[in-house]
């Protein structure tokens, strides 16, 4: 079998719900790697939130931040960073609507709120540790993603005054702020020109909004059980739900296992 590129989403796709690894995911991932095949991540999260699961599965190639922080073999291989006077207007914008703001760059996320119950409600579903305070981070860091906590009906706003930057839902009270072409797909496309291989060879498995780029561009898109109505009608495939042997269903669907 000619070396297929496989990329997988983490929340709700590599992860379930409790963020645990399914046994037969960490099976199948390993038997593709054994197989020869090249496995990657594409995730909206930053690189050093999963790092501990970049270890466990022995994958050190990664699409980050929705595409904005793109890794080949531990080899930084493309960045896509938001310009500081836009971010600076997109704060005022927030600050005024009582809407906290996250800055994420290579390394760390901070909030310019030291408090807020939407950050407390959306990051604790990633069971993630609230992030620390710093207002002026953007200021002096490279920031490829940020995040508004907004609810869904104040998403429109912020649609309409920043038409350059694109917003994508992940949370009831979180949306990520990506530059204007930011997506996995673009990241992916920027990872498989470095490998040298085919689209038509390029697979990729997502349940969520900002999958669905990713899993219309690749050869091959696989949508979860779980994944939201949207993200299957963008995708080729749909396989069982992530706590349903999803991942491993879904390589025997598309014939990699």
């Amino acid at each position: 079998m000619t070396k297929k590129t496989i990329f997988f989403d983490i929340d709700g796709t590599i992860y379930d719900e409790d963020k645990n690894v399914p046994a037969s995911t960490r099976e199948a991932i390993a038997e593709l790697q054994r197989r020869g095949h090249n496995v990657a991540i594409a995730t909206g999260r930053g690189a050093y939130m999963f790092k501990e699961l970049r270890e466990e599965l022995g994958i050190d190639s990664f699409v980050s931040l929705n595409g904005q922080y793109v890794v080949h073999e531990g080899k930084v291989i493309y960045t896509n960073r938001l310009e500081t006077e836009v971010l600076k207007e997109l704060t005022l914008f927030a600050e005024k609507n009582d809407h906290p703001v996250a800055y994420i760059d290579a390394t760390d996320m901070k909030v310019n709120t030291a408090e807020h119950e939407n950050i407390l409600t959306s990051i604790g579903s990633l069971k993630l540790a609230f992030p620390t305070h710093d207002a002026e981070y953007f200021l002096q860091n490279e920031i490829y993603q940020a995040i508004i906590f907004c609810p869904q009906e104040n998403q429109a706003a912020y649609e309409e005054a920043y038409p350059d930057l694109k917003f994508v839902r992940w949370h009831p009270l979180g949306m990520d702020v990506l530059p204007g072409n930011g997506s996995k797909a673009n990241g992916i496309a920027r990872m498989i020109e470095i490998l040298g291989v085919d689209k038509e060879d390029v697979y990729a498995f997502g349940d969520g909004l900002n999958d669905v780029e990713m899993l219309g561009y690749v050869g091959h898109g696989i949508a979860m059980g779980n994944a939201e109505e949207e993200v299957k009608a963008a995708a080729s495939y749909v396989t069982k739900h992530v706590s349903e042997d999803g991942i491993y269903e879904g390589l025997k669907m598309v014939g990699l296992l």
